[in-house]
């Protein structure tokens, strides 16, 4: 029998709690052998309830989930052969770390020796093989996360669930860590379910990416796509810095913004059309454009120096332009080109 397009599917499924309309809504989509696939949205889109369902914890009202190739209804979380890490990584104070990682294994009757031993050497393989015998109150929070990590595969899981793993991390080791889970993902071959709410988390991380809002999936697409060409205006600014405007359609080749008419690519749309008008800050050139096309005298209200780049605000008539540049000489102009002028709708909704 070959092996399924997808480890862990979702056909169509539904959920809300008792007495409301939150939850998921007819949400279908695939996590493939091997992928890394986050789910991003705001606070309450239903990314944790998603994880929840896939992990058994919670039944969905409608639609089927599909794991390794079968209906997993009825099937309690423990006989789902999933990992999961929460952003609270739940282990045994009282246990050393081989212990808290050995504990499923336990739960499956594994002899003491044996598993042991395999908790010895995932360990090894997450960097700790020196603190094996430490309780969790003598680990960082870093190393507590890869405890946690070791004992979501150490039982060889057909699927991996990530709910915020890195949540509770400061800034410096939750860049660390997501190289390590990244590494660890690929190490083990592992389908993957990542929620955050990082979007820099995910665009670094992710095969792809999945972005809820309201319980519902508006856009599924890889990292680089996702940023390039959201479907709609909340992608657009839910995902990365963004300069977005109201604006109307002029003419086959032109949008009315709140500065200025500018010059686009043409875009097939009827003069009159409202759209969001998108371009985000590295789009702003410094200096004015070939013929002055989307040329704009100004002034830098703001200037932040981050090291290979700068973050500035450029206002434009009462306007302010956010953009980013490598250039630390005076700004005086910018220019945008029609290259980076993407036209979006106001509102609306795609799964792909």
């Amino acid at each position: 029998m070959s092996e399924p397009e997808y480890t862990i599917a979702l056909e169509g499924v539904t959920f809300t709690y008792p007495g409301t309309d939150i939850g998921v809504h007819d949400v279908t989509l695939g996590i493939r052998p091997g992928e890394l696939l986050a789910v991003i949205g705001p606070s309450g889109c239903g990314k944790s309830t998603l994880l929840k369902i896939i992990a058994g914890f919670v039944q969905p009202s409608h639609g089927r989930v599909i794991i390794g190739g079968k209906d997993a209804a009825g099937i309690p979380p423990r006989q789902r052969n999933i990992g999961i890490v929460f952003q609270t990584y739940t282990l045994f104070p009282h246990m050393t770390a081989w212990e808290n990682v050995a504990y499923p294994l336990k739960l499956r009757g594994q002899d003491q020796a044996s598993r042991r031993a395999k908790a010895v050497d995932i360990l090894g393989r997450v960097g700790l093989g020196t603190q094996t015998d430490n309780l969790p109150a003598q680990l960082s929070g870093g190393q507590q996360q890869r405890v946690a990590l070791a004992r979501a595969l150490v039982f060889d899981p057909q699927a991996l669930l990530l709910d915020e793993p890195l949540s509770a991390l400061d800034a410096a080791l939750r860049v660390e860590m997501r190289d390590e889970i990244r590494r660890l993902q690929r190490m083990h071959h592992i389908a993957t379910m990542h929620i955050t709410h990082d979007q820099e988390e995910a665009l670094s991380m992710a095969d792809r990416v999945a972005v809820m809002q309201n319980g519902r999936l508006v856009q599924v697409d890889k990292p680089r796509d996702i940023y390039a060409r959201p479907v709609n205006r909340e992608v657009a600014d839910f995902i990365g810095q963004a300069n977005l405007w109201t604006g109307h359609i002029t003419g086959p080749t032109n949008v009315g913004t709140p500065f200025g008419t500018l010059t686009t690519l043409p875009h097939g749309r009827n003069t009159g059309d409202k759209v969001a008008v998108l371009v985000r800050p590295e789009g702003l050139l410094l200096g004015r454009g070939p013929g002055d096309i989307n040329s704009f005298t100004g002034a830098v209200t703001r200037d932040r120096f981050l090291g290979s780049f700068r973050r500035f605000d450029f206002e434009i008539g009462g306007v302010t332009l956010l953009g980013e540049t490598g250039d630390m000489g005076e700004i005086t102009a910018i220019h945008i080109p029609p290259t980076s002028i993407q036209l979006l709708p106001e509102t609306g909704s795609a799964q792909s």
